[in-house]
């Protein structure tokens, strides 16, 4: 039967990547690699990099334009579900096309598929069609929020007390009542900049486990002048941000 394997391959440092991963990478024929017009070329080298120290000889790569989403629309659910079937038609004819009887196939995805990628659904979607035939397994990885924790040697969680992980667009709102601790993922706009300061401290980190790294942490109101500066150099010099940050509030 052919397989599909979802191999997380870490937040962008090549030795994230976990023994479990780097023997999944080396059992794959063909690696179906979806590139994202917001990807730049040097993490599209890091995934061409860990192939190169990790793929068996004779791997085959397929590479194309990932499916585009609407960002502009405020119907956000919406379009990430058209996102998301169009994503499947594309996975659904890689498979048809390039995976033959008994094969196996893999796609490499950042940090944890489980945590924030839309792959697993994507799979499942292709599946629940009917038209191909596969099983599927999940290797995780390194997530940005496991490696944020460890790069400012801290644990996520206080003794007794609950851990949120939501979005930058969600955090817009305010900072989640009833939760000392949260993690957002996903913030294009800065949001913790635009939240009532008082009691909160933060930690940042922008491009973990890459040369770029930032790291940054401190009360809220001090820390929001220097991590928007910084993260604006680096947008412009780079042309793109990707970060995660932990809120905790403080005295408790």
């Amino acid at each position: 039967m052919r397989q599909i394997l979802i191999i997380g391959i870490g937040a962008g440092d090549p030795d994230h990547l976990t023994l479990q991963a780097a023997k999944a990478i080396a059992r794959t024929e063909v690696f179906f690699l979806l590139d994202k017009p917001e990807e730049r070329k040097e993490m599209i080298d890091l995934r061409r990099r860990i192939l190169t120290e990790h793929a068996a000889p004779g791997h085959r790569v397929v590479a194309v334009p990932d499916a585009e989403r609407d960002r502009t629309t405020p119907a956000y659910r919406e379009a990430v579900d058209d996102w998301r079937t169009r994503r499947a038609d594309l996975v659904e004819g890689l498979i048809a096309e390039h995976l033959g009887e008994n094969g196996t196939g893999a796609f490499l995805v950042w940090g944890d598929p489980s945590l924030y990628d839309s792959v697993i659904a994507v799979v499942e979607d292709v599946l629940g069609r009917g038209r191909q035939s596969f099983g599927y397994e999940v290797i995780p990885g390194i997530s940005s929020v496991s490696a944020l924790a460890a790069r400012h040697r801290t644990t996520l969680t206080r003794v007794g007390r609950p851990l949120q992980i939501t979005t930058g667009r969600r955090l817009a709102a305010g900072m989640p009542e009833q939760v000392d601790d949260v993690v957002v993922m996903l913030d294009g706009r800065a949001a913790f900049a635009e939240i009532d300061p008082e009691g909160l401290e933060i930690l940042y980190g922008a491009y973990l486990g890459t040369p770029d790294e930032i790291l940054d942490a401190g009360p809220l109101a001090e820390a929001v002048p220097r991590i928007r500066e910084a993260r604006e150099r680096a947008r412009e010099r780079k042309g793109w941000i990707m970060d995660t940050y932990l809120l905790r509030r403080t005295g408790k």
